[in-house]
């Protein structure tokens, strides 16, 4: 556990793919602490949780569940059940929360939507796999208290910043923002459109850095990696990133129809397992509607067979 600046506390819980940890954040207040995120709900996760409660000088009062992302929701139960607390959520990110984890179809349903974007079968087959793989260890916490816009918790103001996930709420006091996966500082939080989700998520996104920028947080504590010294600079250096990758988007695209999977391989390679292909090719979504509806691009074809052309 790190020790951060207004008595803030820094939790670091490993991760079995991709990025290899997730970021929780203890805040101090008047009659306890607030746990900000749970990360995954691993099988040891009773054991650490409770090595972490054996160092804090209060109870958690509350908890704060910034997005329904499986490393920052997933060990919601059993946060919840070791410490008692009362678990907030964003009104928007929880009925996702319940769309997808609180379904018995959601891999079917995903992986017949890709499909429709030209994922291979095969691939498609790896990712229902994985999603049976990874679902016992999302156990969030159910009916939460829902939070919206403006509301404010132990004198924390809840902000909607949407675009990594629909629902994506932040907290923002003094000058911090505690960012969930709106801001990293290295690598760009991943943007993509997946089914059931609002419809043009990097317009989201777009607004919602413009927004940081507005809003001039001095520092950002991010989901994962290094806490962000400078996010008015981070968010612009985002923004000029999705514009580039607009562009290389158009660039990808021609007279004649391709799928996006066809350009995702264009855009990121061949080299991705899986799940790698599954945010690519979510990702390159994005970029495409975004381009629809700038008129850069036209969307053609029904549920089953999707393709895109230059325009």
């Amino acid at each position: 556990m790190d020790e951060l600046a207004g008595g803030i506390r820094r939790l670091t819980f490993p991760l079995p793919l991709g990025i290899r940890h997730v970021h929780c954040y203890v805040l101090p207040g008047p009659d306890g602490w607030t746990l900000v995120d749970t990360g995954l709900g691993l099988p040891d996760a009773s054991g650490r949780w409770e090595r972490v409660l054996a160092d804090l000088d209060a109870p958690v009062s509350r908890i704060v569940v910034t997005h329904f992302h499986p490393d920052h929701v997933g060990g919601g139960e059993d946060a919840q059940a070791l410490t008692g607390a009362t678990v907030l959520q964003g009104r928007r990110d929880y009925e996702q929360c319940l769309r997808v984890w609180g379904s018995e179809d959601w891999s079917e349903r995903l992986a017949d939507y890709l499909r429709a974007h030209g994922l291979p079968q095969p691939v498609a087959d790896e990712l229902r796999q994985e999603s049976r793989t990874f679902a016992p260890f999302i156990r969030f916490a159910r009916d939460p208290e829902l939070l919206g816009e403006g509301d404010e918790v132990d004198g924390w103001r809840v902000v909607e910043l949407p675009g990594h996930a629909d629902g994506h709420i932040c907290l923002l006091r003094d000058g911090v923002l505690v960012a969930g996966d709106h801001l990293l500082g290295v690598i760009t939080p991943t943007v993509g459109l997946y089914p059931e989700s609002r419809p043009d998520p990097l317009a989201d996104y777009q607004a919602s850095l413009r927004r940081t920028i507005e809003l001039a947080p001095e520092v950002a504590l991010p989901g994962h990696g290094d806490a962000v010294t400078d996010p008015v600079t981070r968010a612009h250096e985002i923004l000029e990133h999705h514009e580039r990758r607009l562009d290389e988007t158009t660039a990808a695209l021609g007279p004649k129809a391709r799928n996006a999977y066809e350009v995702s391989v264009a855009l990121f390679g061949t080299s991705l397992d899986a799940s790698g292909r599954r945010f690519a090719l979510a990702e390159t979504l994005a970029h495409l509607e975004r381009l629809v509806q700038e008129g850069r691009a036209a969307r053609t074809g029904d549920d089953r067979n999707v393709s895109y052309t230059a325009t």
